[in-house]
């Protein structure tokens, strides 16, 4: 049984304010709170589920506040249209440390729209890409909708918001990489072993200030008629092309 002031405190973690002042973001679906608690890096706070799921998952939720409701209440709690099991509360993942060197990271510049973002994410970890630097003004990572885009790789792949334009600047160890409708054809280019690649906002691409400091421009070579890629879409066509 879930209480009313539960049920209101829960509504509210949709809202970016409300989880910045908490340090938790909500996670549902079987899918995306199976994978956060096979994680070693996601820590719960509470789990709200219908009795069934609560006995298939019974391992995985040892230590773990898990509380039994039922569809009625799942429904006033979800952030979904469609509830699906499961909601839980989980605390915010700690800052690790960053390097750029020896590896290829991404670099986003004002991906807004939370699906796009969180699909990166799952991208970048199907690819063994680790982390990602945003500009401030990209998707919040603990948006449900990125949550739940993410299905879970949201627990292994490192996040950091920053002033985009000066951190570029401030990256002299590896190549930056502008994905651009114009450059290097990526099926033409070599692996990569490290760098920078930035993936511009879904609309207007790249500012022009990062563009200034990029190294290299590169494309994805178009063959039909459509005007842009989706970023998510050019992320992954990208690192399947550079990441070896």
């Amino acid at each position: 049984m879930i209480s009313k002031s539960q049920a209101k405190y829960i509504q509210s973690l949709g809202e970016k304010k409300q989880r910045d002042q908490e340090g938790v973001f909500i996670a549902e679906g079987p899918k995306v709170v199976k994978e956060l608690l096979k994680s070693k890096n996601a820590e719960f706070k509470n789990l709200y589920a219908v009795e069934d799921w609560l006995q298939e998952n019974e391992k995985l939720l040892e230590h773990i506040d898990a509380a039994a409701i039922n569809e009625r209440e799942l429904e006033k709690i979800s952030q979904l249209t469609t509830p699906n099991h499961v909601v839980a509360i989980v605390k915010k993942f700690s800052q690790q440390q960053s390097t750029i060197k020896g590896k290829i990271s991404l670099a986003l510049d004002t991906i807004q729209d939370p699906g796009n973002f969180g699909t990166i994410v799952r991208i970048a970890d199907w690819f063994g890409v680790q982390q990602i630097f945003c500009s401030h003004d990209c998707a919040d990572m603990y948006n449900s909708k990125v949550v739940q885009a993410t299905m879970g790789s949201i627990a292994r792949v490192n996040i950091f918001y920053t002033n985009l334009d000066a951190w570029l600047q401030a990256q002299k160890e590896v190549m930056i990489y502008a994905a651009m409708l114009e450059g290097k054809d990526v099926t033409k280019m070599q692996a990569l072993r490290e760098g920078l690649i930035v993936i511009g906002n879904e609309a207007k691409g790249i500012r022009q200030e990062l563009l200034t400091v990029a190294n290299e421009r590169i494309t994805i070579p178009k063959k039909g008629q459509a005007e842009s890629l989706n970023a998510a879409v050019a992320a992954g066509i990208i690192l399947a092309c550079l990441v070896s």
